[in-house]
């Protein structure tokens, strides 16, 4: 008898980051993007391996196809959006194929939760001709994973993991094994094949066929595919699923059968056929775009779909059981109504989304509302100064869009604008598009704000910290010399606190007729080594007005008082102390000079008292 090895409970991405290591892979690169950051930052702690965030998803993937290139399984990891950054690379990737394998991690926001939009990129693994696999819990992202490396090197492609935010981010039980796959190199020298390696176009004609008979491969492939499943019970219902959406299929119709599909493309085609054969009426569950049922109706299978369950948005049981009601597929009494909090119980705060208290981006934000311009925006903590009171950005697109948006809405009005971009994202994509303005010499103001780390996804290293993802030291891309050597003439960095200085810069700016760069320096308030330096400050309730100008200023540290003030009949202002980081912008807009650091109050009443 067997023994059973023991289990661990792991989330979908540290599954993912598991299962990587136990197939022997050596090089993983990628760029932070919520929901696939922590496959990195765990992949990272295991032993013999090399790890590294790189500036975008395109240079992270281009440098896993060299690893692979270069013989060594490699891994690259990025959010779904981010495949739209890496598509050049993950196209010629598709052409080429590699010597060693090759898995690319794109996982998928369904319901938006951190992203601008969500896109199935099952799609991408179609448009490229790239196998996909779809993790259904943690156990399956460690297996998916190890099995794409095989599959990987076995077809001669990159393999696409299409985990989604809840399997990234969900915990289930995972038997893994504490052995590493020994890998050895798959060549001994980096290959001279131009013929497969180098994609001019006579290169790329060859092997555009060799593509489509690996695809054809594949298919016959997934008929057999062991994470390709069929379960069966009872033949009046049939589903065909796979990903997060199989367990709401098991939870909601526990008679049905299922058709898991591991693999969702390319699909297997004649299991589907004879699957479909056996059950009275067949319906896809999926999540996002009708892909699968798409295919399954282009074969002249009759099959339901989205005309059951929502396009848009994630799945979750409650919306399968009443979509399936409305459907006859389950019994009127099965419905769940909306759930309602008992009458005595107080509706649960809004709580929305706000910068941070001590943001430096806060008093930058403060500043470029008084230029009254148009502010193009972009994707990092800085976007949350679309959020009131602030009411600072009018556009966000992409990463690093804002800086090209300013620049056409300027150049084809003639009006100046203003565009806000972090320190991460300006090495993402925000260089081409800075290098763009000053080659024709557009009148854009960029503000680049340098809080020395990516702290939308938690604080993650970048070409501007000194340090890289495996902890060691690494040099500082200094942002100041680097804007001078673009040509751009009119450049200065302030400190991110002082609100005069970033307020007297951007107005000087704002009188030229040239670019014009402006960075607000201060690390992010949350990093371990500024939080030991808080100093809360206090409001002086005797000078306090009331005026709420420092309220205005949008930090959750600042609530309105109990205390009235008399002659205005508005509620005065206090700060809590244990949200306040002491970086006194309130301090700094106060009209009544009511706002000083606690210690000095505290000096200022032991005088009074003596």
């Amino acid at each position: 008898m067997t023994e059973e090895r023991p289990k661990d409970l792991l989330s979908g991405n540290e599954a993912i980051a598991r299962g990587a290591w136990e197939a022997g892979v050596t090089f993983a690169s990628g760029y932070p993007g919520t929901p696939s950051t922590e496959i990195l930052e765990n992949f990272a702690r295991y032993p013999g391996i090399y790890a590294e965030w790189a500036p975008n998803e395109k240079v992270a993937l281009d440098a896993a196809i060299g690893a692979a290139y270069a013989g060594r399984r490699a891994l690259a990891t990025m959010k779904h959006v981010g495949l739209n950054v890496a598509a050049d690379s993950f196209f010629y990737a598709s052409m080429t194929g590699a010597e060693a394998g090759l898995v690319i991690i794109s996982a998928d926001d369904p319901q938006m939760h951190s992203s601008q939009n969500e896109q199935d990129n099952r799609n991408y693994a179609k448009f490229a001709r790239v196998p996909c696999l779809d993790p259904a819990d943690s156990q399956e992202a460690r297996d998916m994973v190890i099995a794409g490396f095989d599959i990987s090197e076995q077809f001669d492609t990159p393999v696409l993991v299409r985990p989604t935010t809840r399997i990234s981010h969900s915990f289930t039980m995972v038997e893994s094994s504490d052995e590493r796959l020994d890998v050895p190199p798959r060549i001994k020298k980096f290959p001279k094949n131009p013929q497969k390696y180098v994609m001019v176009p006579a290169n790329a004609r060859h092997r555009h066929p060799f593509i489509e008979k690996r695809l054809q491969a594949l298919k016959d492939f997934a008929e057999t595919f062991p994470l390709n499943r069929t379960e069966w019970r009872d033949t009046e219902l049939g589903i065909i699923t796979g990903s997060v959406a199989y367990q709401y299929a098991r939870e909601v119709f526990p008679e049905a059968s299922i058709l898991k599909l591991g693999m969702s493309y390319p699909l297997p085609m004649q299991m589907i056929a004879d699957f479909a054969r056996r059950v009275k009426r067949l319906i896809v569950l999926e999540e996002l775009d009708p892909f699968i049922e798409e295919h399954v109706r282009l074969a002249g299978i009759p099959v339901e779909g989205k005309s059951i369950f929502p396009l848009c948005g994630e799945l979750n049981p409650t919306i399968v059981r009443n979509a399936a009601i409305e459907a006859g597929l389950l019994p009127a009494e099965h419905f769940i109504p909306p759930t309602e909090l008992p009458e005595k119980m107080p509706p649960v705060p809004v709580r929305p989304p706000v910068l941070c208290p001590g943001c430096p981006h806060r008093s930058t934000f403060w500043a470029i509302k008084k230029l009254h311009l148009p502010i193009n925006g972009d994707i990092g903590c800085y976007t949350l100064g679309v959020v009131h009171p602030l009411d600072a950005i009018d556009t966000t697109g992409c990463m690093g869009a804002g800086i090209g948006v300013a620049h056409g809405a300027s150049k084809s009005t003639g009006r100046k604008h203003v565009a806000v971009i972090g320190d991460s994202t300006f090495f993402h994509t925000g260089i081409p598009a800075l290098a763009n303005v000053a080659y024709n010499n557009s009148p854009v103001i960029t503000v680049i704000m340098d809080n020395r780390v990516t702290a939308m996804t938690g604080d993650q290293p970048n070409p501007g910290t000194g340090k890289n993802l495996m902890g060691g030291d690494a040099p500082r891309i200094e942002l100041e010399p680097l804007v001078k050597a673009m040509g751009i003439k009119h450049v200065k960095k302030v400190d991110a606190y002082d609100e005069k200085s970033v307020e007297t810069t951007l107005k000087e700016f704002k009188r030229l007729d040239e670019p014009s760069v402006l960075i607000t320096e201060r690390p992010c308030a949350l990093l371990p080594e500024v939080r030991k330096t808080y100093q809360p400050l206090k409001v002086d309730l005797e000078k306090c007005d009331g005026c709420g100008v420092c309220v205005r200023t949008g930090c959750p540290a600042l609530v309105r008082s109990s205390e009235i003030h008399e002659e205005s009949g508005r509620a005065k202002v206090e700060i809590d102390p244990l949200l306040c980081t002491g970086c006194d912008l309130c301090a700094q807009v106060c009209p009544s000079e009511a706002i000083t650091f606690r210690a000095q109050m505290d000096e200022l009443a032991f005088a009074t008292h003596i």
